[in-house]
């Protein structure tokens, strides 16, 4: 009993974390942003996006309230056409500039590589590069709402994290826990304010830079060879000495990751391992979070009869769960209900994503859109 209640406390003390985060520290861009008097650069990288590329660019080109708005497209060795898309919505606008990369070198992996050719092409004059990905839809005010943040912020990176759109039900299972894990593990105050390169977390579908902070931090270029080239990427930006945030970018942006199932296990899969790091520290993370939210509904309906006592506590750390599960979704405009009771579902499948990405990177099958990432 003493192990229980040691655990139903643990679990109220994250979801009051995550209730603070939300509530208090959780930066908000408005969505009714003046004009931006600055040069703004939109960075879009694109391998093989031509089924999902058209929204984006047509919110990118609605965009209001940035006059010195410019728009530069990498086209990086697609082999669907992706570039006659591009052409095709994009007309003659003069905003719009589109680029054949190059195939990365060695020692560069194809997303930071491609992030760094639009990077050193954009227009010198752009003082803030705002990073999209193709799966993103812009509100009309997103980038200009972006950028007045990054400045209030006072920052050198602002990651406005977008909403997730959800449709199927892995969706629904795995990726609100994009959002809770942050809200519930990162210390969001203490993370602007330290220098820590450690304490850092950015979401690279929508990322806005301040140009000459992000060339003092090296750029894509200092993480040339990163999974996870958007924290690696913040990382940078703090050991350079810049300041970095995260935002609920769920008014300025949606965001649809996966099609289907099997998008979702191998985008997953290629990222995991690189976010835990040692196999050591991901299996202790993962038997925590197993143990916190996974074990109490068992323990909850194993103990219903013989040990009433016992089963309530366990029922309420399980609702306690729950309850953060609920105010990230409402913080961040994910839905919540019945999907927040499937909480400890969620985290088993995470935990099983955990492994078959470790599995994967040993037997060196890891791959992303044809290229190898480990």
């Amino acid at each position: 009993m003493t192990v229980l209640f040691a655990l139903l406390l643990a679990v109220a003390a994250l979801t009051g974390h995550t209730w603070l985060n939300a509530a208090r520290w959780l930066r908000r861009p408005t969505d009714r942003p003046g004009e931006v008097d600055e040069a703004v650069a939109v960075l879009l990288p694109l391998r093989d996006e031509a089924d999902r590329v058209t929204p984006c660019l047509r919110a990118l080109l609605a965009q209001r309230g940035v006059p010195g708005l410019r728009v530069v497209v990498l086209d990086d060795g697609s082999t669907d056409g992706t570039a006659e898309v591009v052409r095709a919505v994009v007309g003659d606008d003069p905003r719009v500039t589109l680029l054949s990369g190059v195939a990365p070198p060695p020692g560069w992996l194809g997303k930071p590589h491609a992030c760094w050719q639009l990077a050193t092409r954009a227009d010198p004059a752009a003082t803030a590069l705002v990073f999209v990905d193709a799966d993103v839809v812009l509100a009309p005010h997103a980038v200009a709402a972006a950028v007045t943040e990054l400045r209030a912020a006072r920052a050198t990176l602002l990651s406005p994290y977008p909403r997730i759109v959800v449709a199927t039900a892995a969706d629904r299972l795995v990726q609100p826990l994009l959002q809770w894990l942050w809200l519930t593990f990162l210390p969001l105050r203490a993370m602007e304010r330290s220098p820590r390169p450690s304490l850092a977390a950015a979401g690279g579908q929508f990322l806005v830079v301040d140009r000459a902070g992000y060339t003092a931090a090296g750029g894509h270029a200092a993480v040339a060879d990163r999974i996870l080239e958007d924290v690696e990427l913040a990382r940078a930006v703090k050991r350079a000495g810049g300041r970095i945030a995260l935002a609920d970018g769920s008014r300025l942006a949606t965001c649809r990751m996966y099609d289907d199932w099997p998008q979702l296990r191998d985008g997953y899969s290629k990222s995991l391992w690189a976010s835990f790091g040692h196999p050591g520290a991901a299996a202790a993370v993962v038997a925590a979070l197993l143990l916190l939210y996974t074990a109490p509904p068992l323990v909850a309906l194993g103990f219903a009869t013989t040990a009433p006592r016992v089963s309530m506590v366990a029922l309420s750390a399980y609702l306690l769960g729950v309850a953060g599960r609920v105010l990230t979704a409402r913080a961040t405009g994910g839905r919540w209900w019945p999907d927040a009771l499937a909480h400890p579902v969620s985290v088993v499948v995470l935990g099983w994503l955990t492994v078959r990405s470790y599995h994967l990177r040993k037997r060196r099958r890891l791959t992303w859109r044809g290229r190898p990432v480990s």
